[in-house]
């Protein structure tokens, strides 16, 4: 048996599968493309999370598409962080061209061009489908790990939390949460320190400026009403297809607190809403978060923890997470750690950290007799990528350098028209356009406030009665006669002589 056929029997024997299944693309030997030496990835093991990781121009926004898309023809829901906002042409067919047709017969795939409902999301002022979330349904924990309080400033925002609980104080808004701070140690002082203890002032206003740093990245947009129902990215259409929810993120790469304040926001809710799954045949939602690393950028030792304890349990929930970003060095250990899938395009090496970072990688990868894995890291083509997958019994598949299938729909963005079209006949904008203000702790600690400066005032107004005026402290001219020391001891001279 030569070299090629015993590969080809080693990549089918690692990539066979009894359940449902992704095709990704055709092995490689030697930089060839081995034809019908399919690697597959099976629905049974998606929700173990994955990575997409390698240089710029390497293909791993395409990379992301494949999966969409073939995902959303298994009837799987998708949701897609788009940051650089080249996803949303997934929406209309591929047009097609010579070297894709190219690419799919080396590969032994036809290919078939298709489009893919679309739903297009908003966590800005750009048009879509605009998400939002209540101070209420971050909870204490969640708003103290965002802001990166210290365990003192935690213990005031429970405290707070819990006041608005007792008084029926709705959190809707950071205007909200803003004024029962204020209340706390101004007008409400009193009333706090006797039920719930004394808040320190100075501990309010650093919670009060890093809420400000907070807004100033576009969180007052996204804390409100309608509040999103996460229950919405997991619709399928008429035809059996999965929604592929794109979230528009291109207006705040420079705003990575906001966006992983959503991030970490959308995670929680997803996991106290969805049941229990376990392991199942299929995932119910598979998340893709584009440009990774701006989570976990500037993101405090709390929040990390909070992420990674995410991560390790929401597959029992049935979800799938996927980091996509440059180097798999920009995810934390602990959570690359959690990932069964990984599809690792080109590295560069041009400095000796990058050399190193390399090595690293390489490290990450089973160890095969086909490939050095080192050199192969810095030679493959655009397009091509190392996989190493679980089976659907856990185990890791054998590493594979692969000649990834091209995307059936459009890899482009979709024209202004195009996108105002989607927009329009979107169920989901008509649900969550409308911005709601009812009334809130804002609102009802304001009117509570001037009732009682009201009634300050008029108790000040009132005329005083004669008995409640105050006695002059003058003394009558007799009575002070009378009482003075003169006086007395004038009288007890008198009296001593009498008795005498």
């Amino acid at each position: 048996m030569s070299t090629r056929d015993e590969f080809f029997s080693h990549i089918e024997k690692g990539y066979t599968t009894k359940g449902d299944f992704i095709t990704m693309g055709a092995a490689m030997l030697d930089g060839e493309a081995v034809k019908d030496a399919y690697v597959k990835i099976p629905l049974k093991t998606l929700n173990r999370h994955g990575l997409i990781a390698g240089a710029t121009g390497t293909g791993k926004t395409k990379t992301l598409q494949v999966l969409a898309e073939n995902l959303s023809e298994k009837g799987i829901p998708v949701l897609l962080m788009d940051l650089k906002g080249d996803l949303s042409g997934i929406a209309q067919p591929s047009p097609g061209h010579p070297k894709i047709d190219e690419r799919h017969e080396k590969i032994g795939l036809p290919f078939e061009a298709k489009g893919f409902p679309v739903e297009i999301l908003s966590l800005s002022e750009q048009d879509g489908v605009k998400l939002r979330a209540t101070v209420s349904e971050f909870g204490p924990t969640l708003l103290s790990r965002i802001l990166d309080l210290t365990v003192t400033q935690e213990g005031i925002v429970a405290v707070v939390f819990k006041y608005c609980d007792d008084n029926k104080l709705p959190l809707l808004d950071l205007k909200d949460f803003k004024k029962v701070l204020q209340y706390a140690t101004g007008e409400g002082k009193k009333e706090f320190a006797k039920d719930y203890g004394r808040i320190s002032t100075s501990s309010t206003g650093t919670i009060l400026r890093k809420i400000i740093e907070l807004e100033q990245q576009g969180a007052d947009l996204f804390f409100g009403e309608k509040s999103f129902e996460v229950d919405d990215l997991t619709r399928i259409d008429k035809n059996g297809k999965g929604y592929i929810n794109i979230i528009r993120l291109t207006d705040i790469q420079d705003r990575p607190k906001l966006f992983s304040t959503f991030m970490l926001s959308l995670l929680a809710e997803i996991y106290s809403t969805f049941p229990e799954q376990g392991d199942s045949d299929s995932p119910e939602l598979v998340l893709f978060i584009d440009e990774a690393h701006l989570i976990f950028k500037e993101a405090s030792k709390a929040l990390l923890d909070q992420i990674e304890g995410i991560v390790k349990l929401i597959r029992s929930k049935g979800i799938g997470l996927y980091f996509v970003t440059q180097n798999p060095t920009d995810v934390p250990n602990e959570v690359l750690a959690q990932l069964g899938l990984k599809v690792q395009h080109a590295l560069r090496a041009f400095t000796a950290r990058d050399r190193k970072a390399i090595k690293l990688t390489a490290e990450n990868y089973p160890e095969s007799s086909y490939y050095n894995t080192k050199e192969v890291l810095t030679s493959l083509g655009i397009g091509e990528a190392l996989i190493s997958a679980l089976d659907e019994k856990g185990r890791p598949t054998p590493l594979a350098a692969t000649l990834l299938r091209a995307p059936m729909s459009r890899m482009d963005v979709l024209t202004d028209s195009e996108l105002k079209t989607a927009i329009k006949n979107s169920k989901l904008v008509k649900k969550y356009g409308e911005v709601i203000d009812r009334e809130s702790a804002y609102e009802i600690l304001n009117e509570k406030i001037e009732k009682a400066e009201k009634a300050a005032a008029k108790e000040k107004a009132k005329p005083k009665s004669k008995s409640s005026r105050r006695r002059s402290t003058r003394q009558n001219p007799v009575i002070k006669v009378l009482t003075s020391a003169t006086f007395i001891r004038g009288v007890l001279g008198v009296l001593k002589k009498v008795l005498r």
